[in-house]
């Protein structure tokens, strides 16, 4: 039985060959090999080495305190909520792939829902860490949690940073959700089809009794059904909430109602952008190009295009504010933003997220993969310079002049950070060992749609 989905816009979504045998032995064999390749070791390794320097990192940061990293007032807030704000972002990606595509019923989305998946669960865990850390008293951080202290005192319901809180520990619990059950029809093939007992019994316990009966499927059915349609809206009320977080202050520069749609306009580019930057390398180092073909990276260069063309709208809005207001504060904020100190950040942050992505244009550089991981990863670090200059800029020039003051990232900050990356690239890996990275059960959905009956 082969295949080769055709579209309108004449690029297959399959190309032929596959088939049920070789979907399985080709994707399910990658996990139930025993030895992995060498790629995988070495990135494996760099990303345990980041990962301990995150262990150092928080570790100082626990002993000497919040002190060692460059917040001071005025900037109270710094590279650890700028980041935070940054791999939420990242994380949204997948989430929109995964559920918002699902519920158009996209097919494409079958071939890289797990990449996008994965990907979200692991930023969301960098994400997660990032503003404990930032607490000063980490081992408090269930103070956030609403429950009343021994003084009778409840959290402060009206407060954005308790929505942020509940918001994503909301998102984060549903995201796992909605991964683990996804993945149940192929923890049963990667069961039926272990050679070792140890893996048997492991996959055989994670599959939680799956045999794929009639009554199974149409229980799965429902159930992720009803998963996707909550979480495409809750990927919307993620970003709305870390916007208000700015939004409900009265620093110059954040107190914007179109905080909440910006940050999720940023969102929706950053996350596609890190899809690409890892669809591209796992198409190439398995060998999925008649799984993932370039109908898939046409799609996501599109998104990824829309997305900084909503961005835009953002930025020109951003700067009309200033300027149509009477607000003093907020013209000396803008002006210092794109004149001062950190101009050249965001200059940078313009020239990233706006003009280079409008290449995509052309249909020829939506399909090739050198220029698409350039762009996807100069997306990338220009959100990562989109979020310094929203939370440091405005920080250091607020309403008083004797309170004006500067910002400068320690050697703590930046290892942080590289930190954060390890741990997400760290689990990533480990996902890529024990999980099939395209999911097998929707890609068998879409070789038996395609035959014609």
């Amino acid at each position: 039985m082969t295949v080769s989905v055709e579209h309108s816009d004449e690029l297959p979504i399959m190309l032929p060959g596959v088939t049920l045998t070789s979907l399985s032995r080709d994707i399910g064999g990658t996990v139930l090999r025993p030895k992995m390749p060498l790629w995988w070791w070495i990135g494996f390794l760099v990303s345990l080495a980041l990962l301990l320097l995150l262990f150092v990192s928080s570790g100082w940061l626990f002993v000497a305190g919040i002190g060692i990293w460059g917040v001071d007032i005025p900037v109270a807030w710094g590279l650890a909520i700028a980041e935070y704000v940054w791999w939420i972002a990242l994380a949204s990606g997948g989430t929109i792939v995964s559920a918002l595509f699902y519920l158009t019923r996209s097919p494409w989305r079958a071939a890289i829902s797990r990449i996008a998946e994965s990907m979200m669960l692991c930023a969301a865990a960098s994400a997660g860490i990032l503003p404990i850390l930032h607490l000063g008293r980490p081992g408090l951080f269930y103070w956030l949690f609403p429950y009343p202290n021994v003084m009778g005192i409840w959290p402060q319901f009206r407060s954005p940073l308790l929505w942020d809180f509940v918001c994503l520990a909301c998102y984060i619990a549903m995201s796992v959700m909605f991964y683990y059950t996804g993945m149940l029809p192929d923890l049963a093939t990667m069961r039926d089809r272990a050679e070792t007992r140890g893996r048997q019994i492991f996959y055989g316990i994670m599959a939680l009794g799956w045999r794929g009966s009639a009554g199974q499927w149409h229980h799965y059915k429902t159930v992720y059904l009803i998963m996707a349609a909550i979480m495409a809206p809750m990927v919307v009320s993620v970003h709305s909430v870390v916007g208000l977080d700015f939004a409900g202050g009265l620093t110059p520069g954040w107190h914007s109602t179109q905080f909440p749609p910006y940050f999720f306009f940023g969102a929706v580019i950053s996350g596609i952008a890190l899809v690409i930057l890892l669809t591209i390398p796992i198409r190439r180092a398995y060998a999925l190009q008649a799984i993932i073909t370039e109908y898939h990276l046409n799609a996501l260069s599109k998104i990824m295009l829309t997305g900084s063309l909503m961005l835009g709208f953002a930025y020109v809005w951003e700067a009309f504010g200033p300027f149509y207001g009477s607000e003093i504060a907020e013209r000396t904020m803008f002006v210092e933003r794109v004149f001062g100190m950190y101009a050249p950040i965001f200059w940078a942050t313009i020239a990233l997220n706006i003009a280079l992505p409008q290449l995509l244009w052309w249909p020829a550089v939506r399909i090739n993969e050198v220029l698409l991981v350039v762009i996807a990863l100069a997306i990338i670090v220009g959100m990562w310079c989109e979020r310094f200059v929203i939370v440091i800029t405005s920080l250091h020039r607020g309403h008083l002049p004797s309170e004006w003051g500067n910002y400068s990232p320690t050697v703590w900050d930046w290892a942080t950070f590289a930190g954060t990356i390890g741990l997400f690239s760290t689990l990533f890996f480990i996902v890529l060992r024990l999980v099939p990275i395209v999911p097998l059960a929707e890609m068998r959905e879409l070789i038996r749609d395609s035959v014609p009956r």
